[in-house]
């Protein structure tokens, strides 16, 4: 069920180009910063692999250029890995004047805004930007994980990159239903029980998402559909079109 509202997503807004095109901006400026730090790092990978591996000085050339060259594949991949997820996080706090307005429109197409929830900006703001760093930091510490395990013989190459795919497309899910649910008033806390409560439906449309992401490019070229997948997801399956009574409480309690 919830791989439908990705799918929805995509064909909101390859119907409409100019919204596709819209969010896309946000999207390519995180590219081109990961893309100048991964190439950064490329080229210093071997120079840090050195420095974290003095242990290794006085070993014979060999097992030392093994020892480093591992290092350095461990450093870079962590780094891609980390990359990947935390993407669609900083993504949203760089865009979020593009996704909230690309969100709005896709409301707007089903039926209409749902009642405002007055939060002042610098509020909203400091919101997204505090939730951004904890699921960043959380998928990052996830992201170093299963790199780690994925080394494990046999169960590092099968298990353990399908339990990544769940536990990142969980945790896209919340990203991309954040805008939706914070304009009903749902803050951290309750967003997360929202998920556990329609766990098929997230892990659907997360795993479906996060699929999609890890092809080259497809994190850029579908982020604005993903936006709009998560939209209609939080407006027809999760919060209503409206404010729930239960949830216009969270808006100004603490995360």
């Amino acid at each position: 069920m919830g791989v439908r509202y990705f799918l929805r997503g995509m064909a909101w807004v390859a119907r409409r180009p100019r919204q596709w095109l819209f969010g896309l901006i946000p999207a390519l400026i995180v590219l081109a910063i990961y893309v100048v730090a991964l190439v950064f790092l490329a080229n210093y990978d071997w120079d840090l692999a050195k420095a974290m591996s003095p242990f290794a000085d006085h070993w014979s050339k060999g097992a030392r250029d093994a020892a480093r060259g591992l290092i350095a594949v461990l450093l870079f991949g962590t780094a891609v890995m980390i990359a990947i997820v935390t993407f669609t996080a900083v993504t949203l706090i760089v865009g979020d004047p593009f996704y909230e307005s690309l969100s709005g429109r896709v409301e707007e197409s089903e039926g209409g805004l749902p009642p405002e929830v007055q939060v002042p900006l610098l509020r909203q703001l400091t919101r997204a930007i505090a939730d951004g760093i904890v699921v960043g930091a959380v998928t990052t510490l996830l992201a170093v994980l299963f790199f780690a395990l994925g080394f494990l013989p046999a169960v590092g190459q099968t298990v353990v990159p399908v339990i990544a795919a769940f536990v990142s497309g969980y945790f896209l899910t919340f990203e991309l239903t954040s805008i939706a649910l914070e304009r009903r008033g749902v803050r951290r806390r309750e967003r997360f029980a929202l998920l556990r409560r329609h766990r098929g439906l997230s892990l659907g449309f997360g795993v479906s998402v996060f699929v999609t992401f890890i092809i080259p490019l497809g994190s850029v070229l579908a982020m604005p559909g993903a936006v709009a997948g998560g939209t209609l997801l939080a407006r027809e399956r999760l919060a209503g079109p409206g404010v729930p009574p239960d949830h216009g409480a969270f808006a100004d309690t603490p995360a």
